[in-house]
């Protein structure tokens, strides 16, 4: 398997974040076709970061569908020589145009934070939440599709707004604290649970496992059995330095019955 099939494989088995347009959020999900194949045939030069290598697979996962023409991809939208924006990607499905944002992320439940489901989910260094990227989407990235500077670049490109119908492909993994019930859900996918957090200071519960951890890109693959597992004590002093510099990393635990898991190790609890 090539290295690039790895991470793609893991974002195909990525659940979408929700599905249809659940009441309350008013952001209508694509649904993708389902024929996507295993491996991946592109050839990815440079680090592309994980967000812009995602879009690159949402691209060739489109491009497999015979009904299915991608218009554009990854316009900035200026004026005056300030960017106001980009729109990730026009497509023409049978005769529906769609303006598609695509959107790829990992949050944490935390129930200390707001009041309702989408509230809670924070990112793993809480810069960043469910309910900012959200409104970001609803207030700026879609809304982006009918700025003026937008149909200057649509009308040299012979495209028009009429009709045009907005979703997104919105895929996440979410993780639960360390021994907390799953969260009932009633708009976001149950599927997305992914594994667990747990602080630094409470790693001593995990002694007798193995530990590996990913590079960024490898964030979205399935657990591999056969990779150098670190031990307790190694994996420890190995992310000490990420703990002081206030980075959550990533983690895959191996337990001693050979169970693993995904996990982020978080420094702020």
């Amino acid at each position: 398997m090539r290295a690039i099939d790895k991470p793609y494989i893991g974002y195909l088995n990525t659940p979408v974040l929700w599905t249809g347009t659940p009441h309350g959020l008013d952001i209508k999900q694509f649904v993708m076709p389902k024929h996507a194949m295993a491996t991946c045939n592109l050839t990815v030069e440079g680090q592309l970061r994980l967000g812009k290598l995602v879009e690159r697979f949402v691209a060739y996962e489109l491009n497999q569908d015979d009904n299915i023409e991608i218009l554009i991809e990854n316009i900035q939208i200026q004026q005056n020589k300030r960017t106001l924006g980009e729109l990730d990607c026009i497509l023409k499905q049978a005769d529906q145009l769609v303006h598609l944002e695509i959107v790829y992320k990992f949050y944490l439940y935390d129930p200390e934070v707001g009041t309702t489901e989408l509230d809670h989910w924070i990112g793993p260094n809480r810069k960043d939440c469910l309910i900012d990227k959200l409104t970001k989407l609803k207030d700026k990235q879609l809304p982006l599709l009918y700025n003026p500077e937008t149909k200057k670049h649509l009308d040299l490109l012979h495209i028009s707004l009429k009709n045009m119908v907005q979703q997104v492909y919105f895929k996440a993994q979410l993780f639960v604290p360390y021994g907390l019930k799953s969260p009932r859900f009633n708009v976001l996918n149950p599927d997305c649970i992914q594994g667990f957090y747990i602080s630094y200071k409470a790693l001593d519960l995990f002694k007798t496992c193995k530990f590996y951890m990913p590079k960024k890109i490898d964030w979205l693959c399935v657990i591999e059995p056969q990779i150098p597992w670190e031990t307790y004590t190694n994996f420890k002093k190995l992310i000490m330095p990420l703990m002081i510099r206030k980075t959550a990393p990533l983690c895959w635990v191996k337990h001693a019955n050979g169970l693993t898991e995904k996990c982020f190790i978080v420094w702020w609890l």
